[in-house]
Parts: structure tokens; sequence; C-alpha cells
């Protein structure tokens, strides 16, 4: 039996709200992100996670450490600041949206690939169809 942990993070992005709820199972952290007009109340927090939790969409998991036992916070600020000219800014949640995003956008572009030509072959063949009417008025 596996245990999880979820946390949700309420901050406003110009000129919304939004909630990024985490999910951490098994050593793999998901996100999902919720957009919300004005700034939420706790009630409509909570009647969210309540009635809508189980239909977001989480991303792809991707490979989150464990925190572990609290550390000095000087030689903690200083591996965040290594961290962060290595890699720039991120959280794990927002590579795990970035992650998801470039994902739909893949699938998006290709469905549009396939209308496209099956689009092109259709008005292939009503070329065609035309073309063998013409040749039959002989």
């Amino acid at each position: 039996m596996s245990t999880g942990i979820s946390r949700l993070t309420v901050y406003f992005e110009e000129p919304f709200w939004v909630g990024v709820f985490e999910r951490l199972e098994d050593g793999r952290l998901s996100a999902a992100k919720v957009t919300f007009g004005t700034e939420p109340r706790d009630g409509e927090i909570y009647e969210l996670i309540l009635r809508q939790y189980h239909a977001l969409t989480f991303g792809p998991a991707v490979p989150a450490a464990e925190k572990a036992a609290s550390r000095n916070p000087k030689r903690v600020q200083r591996e965040v600041k290594r961290q962060l000219q290595d890699r720039g800014v991120g959280t794990k949640s927002q590579q795990a949206l970035k992650l998801q995003q470039e994902q739909n956008k893949q699938l998006r572009q290709t469905r549009q690939r396939a209308q496209k030509e099956a689009e092109a072959e259709r008005r292939f063949a009503l070329k065609q169809q035309k073309k063998k009417a013409k040749h039959r008025g002989r």
C-alpha cells in the first residue's frame, strides 16, 4: 500500500488567482493547475477539493526527492543559490506542468497535421472526381 501527500498552493498570477495541486506518491510528483477568477474563499477551495479533485487532470509524474531532516539554513541557502544558477528558476510542480503542456502541444500538433492531411486528400479526391466527370462528357 502506497502513501501519498497532496498539497495545494494558491497564488496570484496576473490577472488571475491560480491553484496548483501537487501529488507526491512513491517518490514521484505530479501536478494539476486550476485557474480561479477572483481570489478564492476558503469555502470555495474546500468545495473544489471535495467535489472536483477526482476530475483534475494531473500531468505526468516526475521524480522528486523527499524532504530530509532540517539542516543549517545558511548551507541550504547556498545550495539553493547554486541550483538556481545551474538550472534556472522553477519548482518541481512548475516543471511537471511544463512537461504536461509540452505533451498536450505535441498531441494537438499531431491531430492538426492528421486533419490537414485528411482535408488535402479529400480535396484531391474531389478534383479527380471533377476531372473524370469532365472527361466523360466528351
